[in-house]
């Protein structure tokens, strides 16, 4: 059979949506098949009843009932400080007395983290290196809380995460200083995302010489057809969806008009919430900030003057200005507390445990594949089959009040995202369940959400993406080029549809594979529909491929609420009819747990400076069979870590090498 080389994105989780963006491609993948589909679909808003394009799907698949109308709730903060009885006082005292010496923490020490590249939705365990943002945000409210911790010393660097995640975390600085308790930034490199982050912090220091450049936003996207012509390869592409822009890459020369509408609507997206969010925390207009961005800000000095940080200091002088703030007068450095270890204390040990009710949590990020592959570990994606085992059992239980799906996923096996979307559908016939988008919840992520009854996003999660890409190349020229032969002998009209590579499609062929394409394209946007209680036509308008972001999603009924997990947790507890201000207990179904594969993965990662991204390539290669419902090859990146040339086009310059 032939290989299908299909360009696909990198997930999107290990992307950065950030200041200076980039919509390319940076992977490609050989899909062994022709059914080698770019799959999105979308949510589901409990409103009306659907006309479904089938009578099956109308009894298999009928909406889930929407139950008692509620009046919508107001964002919900990060975290609430709230001061704790003096029985709770004595009991933390107590609890500290006691604790091992790897969870103590001398009073007077300041929490400090560095937040910088990548980001996981995913809890880590201590095998597992980088940074984990439930435990990032934990760590601010139990230092809000902790009478042992002055304050926090943040030191933000370039960042590998979506705006979604960002935002996140600023809404936990935010909330932090609330606790009257100080928290300092750092930033010694940033752009205009670090600097979303380090605008929230009480004060914000940098380096004399620090590299802080404040342009604007900027999003690219490349065109390979040209290239591949060159080498004598015909990509054969099918794009159900006019802003479906996966497949771009390989078939086209340049950017369509609708490509260009719905990317410029997202960067109008972000850089309108930069421009808000910024002018906001300096009290000045919107106008005056991009005046100044405009301007070309690369001096520091007048980052300063203009009172966008608050010195220009070196790491060490803003230690010694810590000490003197938390009344150390010892010549001993600053008393720390690092992430690593302060992410081991337990809530409890703090007297903010939570109460008896409990609320499962269960997280889903990266690419979706059905069973695990060789080259998985714990930690590397969603694997259809034990995230079903695990919603299984949170629905046999009678323990759970409430259900939180948290995703963070550009999709990937469509009927791994189906089979996940029907035990979904089943979960939330018996208890509350709200989705809750991360950076991307898009095709295969978007599927699985819309099973939830309530779906929660960021503002800027990227999602929807409701299209198909299906392709093939033609490698007759190629073949011809390098004197090289392949004879096929077939039985049926349609056997060498996947298999003859060296020939174009015939006219027959052509419109089999269109229909094919076609009918997938219908077949989820039919199910999408039912899903968000809408009508055929209704989703058709919010289909053809487009990627939204969370605030248009949600104004064109792909998303119900705007907010974090916090504002999902209040909606879970509404509906689970649990008072707002009653504490509950939140339970990682999907937490992690270290075995022998991700713990020498961690260490050779550690010790030989393996690189995730490749490892999450070669797993996902190794699992690409059947239908692909994935977001749209955008991916948006610092241009300071954009890599140089991306893998097909190194792959291209490989073959004109060899055979040139």
């Amino acid at each position: 059979m032939a290989r299908l080389l299909v360009l696909r994105s990198a997930p999107y989780h290990r992307a950065s949506l950030s200041a200076a963006a980039t919509a390319t491609s940076s992977r490609s993948a050989f899909f062994p098949r022709l059914a080698r589909r770019h799959l999105s679909s979308p949510l589901r808003v409990p409103v009306r009843a659907v006309e479904s394009s089938s009578e099956a799907t109308k009894q298999e698949e009928a909406p889930l009932a929407a139950g008692e109308a509620q009046e919508p709730l107001p964002a919900a903060p990060a975290f609430v400080v709230e001061e704790l009885g003096w029985g709770t006082q004595l009991a933390v005292k107590l609890k500290m007395l006691v604790a091992p010496p790897w969870k103590r923490v001398r009073k007077g020490s300041v929490l400090t983290m560095t937040l910088r590249g990548e980001i996981s939705d995913q809890l880590k365990t201590r095998f597992s290196s980088g940074l984990s943002l439930p435990q990032i945000c934990e760590n601010f409210e139990k230092a809000a809380y902790d009478p042992r911790i002055s304050g926090i010393y943040l030191h933000i660097e370039p960042l590998s995460c979506g705006w979604g995640k960002a935002e996140e975390i600023r809404r936990h600085i935010v909330d932090f200083k609330k606790s009257g308790k100080f928290v300092v930034g750092y930033m010694p490199v940033g752009g205009e995302k670090e600097y979303y982050l380090a605008s929230a912090c009480a004060e914000l220091y940098a380096p004399p010489s620090a590299y802080v450049a404040l342009y604007g936003l900027t999003i690219q996207q490349t065109f390979l057809r040209g290239v591949l012509e060159k080498v004598g390869v015909q990509p054969e592409i099918q794009r159900i969806g006019r802003y479906k822009s996966a497949g771009d890459q390989l078939g086209r020369k340049s950017m369509s008009n609708e490509v260009k509408e719905m990317l410029g609507a997202l960067l109008d997206n972000i850089y309108g919430n930069w421009l808000d969010t910024v002018s906001s925390t300096h009290g000045k207009k919107k106008e005056e900030i991009e005046e100044f961005v405009n301007s070309g800000v690369y001096q520091v000095e007048r980052l300063k003057k203009e009172g966008w940080i608050t010195d220009l200091l070196y790491d060490d002088q803003v230690m010694t200005m810590l000490k003197e703030r938390v009344g150390q007068n010892d010549k001993k450095s600053l008393r720390m507390v690092d992430y690593s270890k302060y992410s081991r204390v337990r809530k409890s040990t703090l007297g903010i445990g939570g109460g008896g009710d409990l609320i499962a949590v269960i997280r889903a990020s990266g690419s979706i594949t059905r069973t695990r592959s060789g080259l998985s570990v714990s930690s590397s994606g969603i694997i259809a089959e034990q995230l079903i085992k695990k919603i299984r059992t949170v629905r046999e239980s009678e323990k759970y009040k409430a259900v939180i799906l948290r995703i963070d996923s550009p999709g990937g096996d469509a009927l791994a995202s189906d089979l996940m979307w029907r035990e979904i559908r089943l979960l939330a016939e018996s208890k509350p369940v709200v989705a809750s988008m991360s950076d991307v919840a898009a095709s295969g992520g978007y599927y699985m959400a819309m099973a939830a009854p309530v779906i929660v996003a960021e503002k800027l999660t990227l999602t929807g993406s409701i299209g198909v890409i299906t392709g093939k190349f033609i490698l007759q020229k190629l073949y011809e080029r390098i004197d090289f032969n392949k004879e096929i002998l077939s039985r049926g009209r349609y056997a060498e549809l996947n298999a003859a590579d060296q020939r174009p499609l015939r006219p027959d062929e052509a419109e089999l594979f269109e229909k094919s394409a076609q009918n997938a394209y219908a077949s989820f946007r039919d199910k999408a529909a039912m899903s968000r209680s809408m009508s055929i036509d209704q989703m058709e308008t919010v289909a053809q491929g487009r990627v939204w972001s969370g605030q248009d999603a949600a104004s064109r009924g792909l998303v119900d609420s705007l907010g974090g997990f916090s504002q999902a947790l209040a909606i879970a507890k509404q509906r689970a009819k649990i008072p707002q201000d009653k504490k509950v207990r939140l339970v990682e179904i999907s937490k992690a747990s270290p075995t022998l594969p991700e713990i020498l993965s961690g260490i050779g990662g550690s010790v030989l400076g393996v690189d995730r991204v490749v490892k999450g390539v070669l797993q996902d290669v190794t699992s690409l069979n059947g239908v692909q419902a994935r977001m749209d090859g955008i991916l948006f990146e610092r241009l300071e870590n954009m890599p140089g040339e991306n893998q097909l086009f190194l792959l291209v310059k490989e073959i004109t090498n060899y055979f040139g």
